[in-house]
């Protein structure tokens, strides 16, 4: 009877905002602010792949340099495991107080995903611009997590030398203790880290 017609009406009335967003999507893909906008509600969404599509069609150089849009980028890029690209928009920004945030994004999400040598390296950076203890700890960590990955063959050896290198530069007396510990297996299992 009467939930017969109702479902039928749900299902054109779906059928037609669908066949809408459709539409839309197709006619307005090479418009700027739509896939800025379109790409930050997906990655809100939590739909990395297809926000990193949307935000990787903008055109304008304006819109580019916007470190809204570069924040919601890199945080697409590690999210689809490829934190090399999000460092690589860091790079290429001049120093400021954007850069320094988009290092924290890159430094925490990359931490957070196990991606522990991009982690390493933002807070490494972090740590050199601002003592912050908290950078140190950060740091520390993704260290260790770089070493684990080597360790379990998820991660190059030739890493290692980098990680040394970023602990060196830290004044902590805890540095080392890991490096003590960390050379040891290097040495037992003939890596380099010289």
């Amino acid at each position: 009877g009467g939930g017969g017609i109702s479902a039928y009406f749900l299902n054109l009335l779906h059928f037609c905002v669908w066949s809408c967003c459709v539409f839309e999507q197709t006619y307005v893909f090479n418009h700027d602010s739509f896939n800025f906008n379109f790409g930050q509600a997906k990655a809100f969404l939590g739909q990395y792949k297809e926000a990193e599509e949307y935000l990787m069609a903008v055109q304008s150089e304006k819109v580019k340099a916007d470190y809204v849009y570069l924040s919601w980028l890199a945080k697409c890029f590690i999210m689809n495991q490829k934190p090399n690209m999000a460092w690589d928009l860091y790079m290429k920004m001049d120093t400021s107080q954007e850069s320094f945030s988009l290092l924290t994004i890159i430094a925490n999400e990359c931490y957070r995903t196990g991606q522990f040598y991009y982690s390493a390296k933002a807070f490494d950076v972090l740590e050199r611009i601002e003592g912050n203890p908290e950078f140190w700890e950060g740091k520390r960590g993704a260290c260790i997590g770089v070493f684990q990955m080597i360790i379990a063959g998820r991660e190059s050896r030739d890493t290692l030398k980098e990680v040394f290198r970023m602990l060196r530069s830290t004044v902590n007396p805890q540095v080392e203790y890991i490096m003590r510990v960390m050379d040891r297996w290097a040495k037992a299992n003939v890596v380099p880290v010289e």
